[in-house]
């Protein structure tokens, strides 16, 4: 099979709170981030093949693309499911052979129907073999590594594949692995307990690709846990090698172009001259799993790096302690581990607050296949339902040690509380992070000046967010920054508009989760309505069903067309509620 161009594609990822779907409308991109493993899927490709890269969260995938192509391959984490199936459907429909990889396929492949070749995995050295097989003729269906790959190999992605102009932010990674083994995570499933890293020529290198293409600003360090190997690091930001250059030196010497942020575990906090290379690198936020503030959860998840037996409240004192250094901290949390308790719900809004951490992604327990937590579900007997579970809402794969109606009820109070319809408490967070951060004032993380476009932008999205419920929060907030952290004035402009994301998807998960008990309450209704009209004769049943229906459509629709046909069931519910009332009225009419 003679292959000359492929066509590289990256679905679109559901509306959730990750998206930041609605921040972008503001700032005037398309995308928060650009498909990292698609662009160093295409370093890996030899120089007589013509690629094109078609992301999905920037624009379309057309009959055109398609038409160009011998093949296409796509990436995909778990998020992006549902387009994929459009896009192997759209794929198939046109006669073309498709390629799936990445963390969804590679753990759910039994589960994706009509792909033809599935690169499972790591690809750095199956990528070869699988264009040899496919150009002979001889292509097998699954291709998966014999061992984890020393990404020291790793080409560097290619950018110019893309519009850097289109995302929020741009993307490098340093490691891969996780030394943890939390129960309910896959990274260490998909890359091992063992961090790999590259070497400090490979990442300047990468670093200086994204500077002499023109980029500057946000840049995320996408490795589950920077910190995974603390000596590589180290090593990446000052080396201890006179005749090497680390991160700390390159960045200084370009006055700060790139503003870096990453993900790390906790004990982050117990490492000082860590910390201080990562502030004086230019780090200025930095995910962390919290998860929940109960040391017995996190025990019971084997989450034990955030739990210190002679501090009850390390998580908070470890938050507080990387905030004054002068990193952000952005954190996960779960509701629905085991350990915790029905008062989780007050601990957690109360953590928050505490904490000061504005962005705060709240989520119930997803059990992922191939975890510790799938299979001890497994042996439990408490998996139900869709195995990949749901990137956003109220949807349980699983049977929780709590009623479910109460996990449920207590999520969404917590989600109201932390992103509540004034925003008045998200902000007052916003604001207490800017009074504990050290380096408000510190010229050396501070950015290039926004220029005329972004001052618009900001402009536009500020003038209409102080016209909105949240207007008097925000207009008491920024007053604040304006006159006392005049320094913090870009951050919080990009916190006022994540913050107007935040309670948008809030509302939106509060509008599904309670339509679907509206339908619950009528489905009742409308038997006990059958069952009584049907025994006295009465004909109009047919019409006093379609009158119900009818409201129950203009109900459904008041839901945002980007929630009505997630996997929380709002499209699901609707449709067998419908399917439901025909049942019960039609042999009675």
């Amino acid at each position: 099979m003679k292959i000359k161009n492929v066509l590289l594609v990256y679905p679109e990822f559901d509306t959730s709170f990750w998206s930041f779907k609605y921040t972008l409308k503001y700032v005037g991109k398309k995308s928060s981030m650009p498909p990292l493993g698609l662009l160093t899927l295409a370093g890996m490709f030899p120089k007589e093949y013509n690629l094109r890269l078609v992301d999905m969260n920037v624009r379309e995938l057309t009959n055109q693309d398609l038409q160009w192509a011998d093949l296409v391959c796509t990436s995909t984490m778990i998020v992006q499911r549902r387009s994929l199936v459009r896009v192997i459907a759209h794929a198939r429909g046109m006669g073309k052979p498709i390629c799936a990889g990445g963390p969804h396929p590679t753990s759910y492949w039994e589960e994706i129907e009509g792909v033809d070749y599935f690169l499972l995995g790591e690809v750095e050295e199956t990528l070869s073999s699988f264009l040899e097989d496919l150009e002979q003729g001889i292509a097998q269906h699954i291709y998966t590594p014999k061992e984890r790959p020393a990404i020291t190999k790793t080409p560097m992605p290619r950018y110019d594949l893309i519009n850097m102009r289109d995302y929020g932010s741009m993307l490098l990674q340093f490691s891969r692995g996780c030394p943890f083994d939390c129960e309910f995570c896959d990274i260490t499933k998909l890359y091992g307990r063992i961090p790999r890293t590259k070497t400090n020529e490979q990442m300047l290198a990468e670093f200086q690709l994204l500077y002499n293409l023109g980029y500057r600003g946000s840049l995320f360090l996408v490795d589950d846990n920077f910190i995974g190997n603390r000596r590589d690091a180290l090593r990446l930001l000052i080396p201890k090698k006179q005749d090497e250059k680390g991160l700390v030196e390159w960045q200084r010497e370009r006055g700060y172009p790139f503003d870096l942020y990453t993900e790390a575990s906790m004990n982050l906090v117990d490492h000082e001259e860590l910390m201080d290379a990562m502030i004086a690198a230019g780090f200025t936020s930095v995910f962390v799993g919290i998860e929940t503030p109960t040391p017995e959860a996190l025990i019971v998840t084997k989450k034990k790096q955030n739990v210190d037996k002679a501090d009850p409240e390390y998580p908070l004192h470890a938050i507080h302690t990387l905030q004054r250094k002068g990193m952000e901290v952005m954190g996960g949390f779960i509701l629905g581990l085991d350990g915790d308790t029905e008062n989780m719900f007050d601990l957690h809004i109360e953590f928050i607050k505490q904490a000061a951490i504005p962005i705060a992604m709240e989520g119930v327990l997803t059990v992922l296949k191939g975890t510790d937590l799938y299979f001890r579900m497994e042996r439990e007997g408490r998996l139900r339902g869709d195995t990949t579970g749901t990137s956003i809402g109220t949807h349980l794969n699983f049977v929780p040690q709590i009623p479910e109606e109460t996990l449920i009820a207590g999520y969404k109070r917590v989600l109201n509380a932390i992103y509540d319809a004034s925003l008045e408490n998200y902000f007052e967070r916003c604001w207490t992070l800017f009074q504990r951060l050290s380096y408000a004032d510190n010229p050396k993380t501070t950015l290039t000046p926004m220029s005329i476009s972004e001052c618009m932008r900001f402009l536009l999205a500020t003038s209409r967010q102080l016209v909105s419920r949240q207007g008097p929060a925000y207009l008491q907030f920024l007053t604040r920054v304006i006159t006392q952290k005049p320094s913090m004035i870009r951050k919080a402009l990009a916190l006022g508009a994540k913050g107007y994301h935040l309670r948008k998807i809030t509302e939106q998960i509060t509008a599904v989760d309670n339509f679907k008990q509206y339908l619950a309450r009528i489905s009742e209704h409308l038997r006990e309505e059958f069952a009584k009209r049907a025994k006295d004769g009465n004909v109009r049943v047919r019409a006093y069903a379609a009158h119900i229906v009818s409201h129950v459509q203009r109900e459904y629709a008041r839901i945002h067309e980007d929630f009505r046909y997630n996997a929380e069931g709002a499209r699901t519910a609707f449709l067998n509620f419908l399917e439901d009332s025909l049942k019960e009225y039609e042999p009675i009419t």
